[in-house]
Parts: C-alpha cells; sequence; structure tokens
C-alpha cells in the first residue's frame, strides 16, 4: 500500500491547479456538462489532498513547501512554453486554451523533475 509523501501531495495540487485552471475554457464554450464533471473531479482531489496531508509525517510537512514552490515554477514555465508555441506555431485561440494547456505542460514538466529525481525507497 502506498505511503503518504509530499512528492504524491504536489502532484495532486498540481492535478487540482490543472483542473482550476480549465474551468474558464469551459465556462467560456458554454460545455456545462464538462464544467460540473471537472467541478466534482476537483471536489474529490480536495478531499484526498486534505487525508493526505492529515496523514503526512511532520518530516513530510516540512518538505512540501519546497516542492510546492517546485510546482509553481513548472506551472508558470508551462504556461510560459504554451503561450509562446501558440504565438508562434497557431493561431492565438485564446488566454483560455493557452493556461489550461500550460498548467498541464506544467504539470507534467513538475512529475518528470520528481522522477528524474527520486529518491531511493
Amino acid at each position: 500500500m502506498a505511503t503518504a509523501n509530499p512528492q504524491r501531495l504536489s502532484v495532486m495540487l498540481g492535478l487540482l491547479a490543472v483542473f482550476l485552471a480549465s474551468l474558464p475554457r469551459y465556462l467560456a464554450g458554454g460545455h456545462e456538462t464538462r464544467l460540473s464533471l471537472i467541478l466534482m473531479m476537483a471536489a474529490v482531489v480536495t478531499a484526498v489532498v486534505i487525508v493526505h496531508w492529515r496523514l503526512l509525517s511532520s518530516e513530510g510537512k516540512r518538505r512540501t513547501p519546497g516542492l510546492l514552490k517546485r510546482l509553481g515554477l513548472s506551472l508558470l514555465a508551462g504556461l510560459a512554453a504554451m503561450s509562446l508555441w501558440h504565438a508562434l506555431f497557431s493561431a492565438w485561440v485564446g488566454w483560455e486554451i493557452a493556461l489550461s494547456h500550460g498548467a498541464t505542460l506544467g504539470l507534467l514538466l513538475h512529475v518528470m523533475v520528481l522522477w528524474w529525481r527520486r529518491e531511493p525507497e
């Protein structure tokens, strides 16, 4: 069984950020069903994050802020990269799409860095 660790918590918070960054896209597009599903998934992930936080050891809680800083930087890098990509290689489709794609790329970057720097169990 998997144990609570700060890396998983940061990934879940990143997933929550991706859900929230996708909201404007679906609001602007009038996709109420998808919007409802995303809000339900965000509520479930929020509940899991709260439980996971409570299960973290004090050492894990101490390491969490550094991981959240890395997550934030990854999200900003993803947003910058996707904004540049859309500006250079596609017709600009709007800030909602760039925000959604950028958050997704940022989460992928964060997970890849965690994977490359993984610590022995």
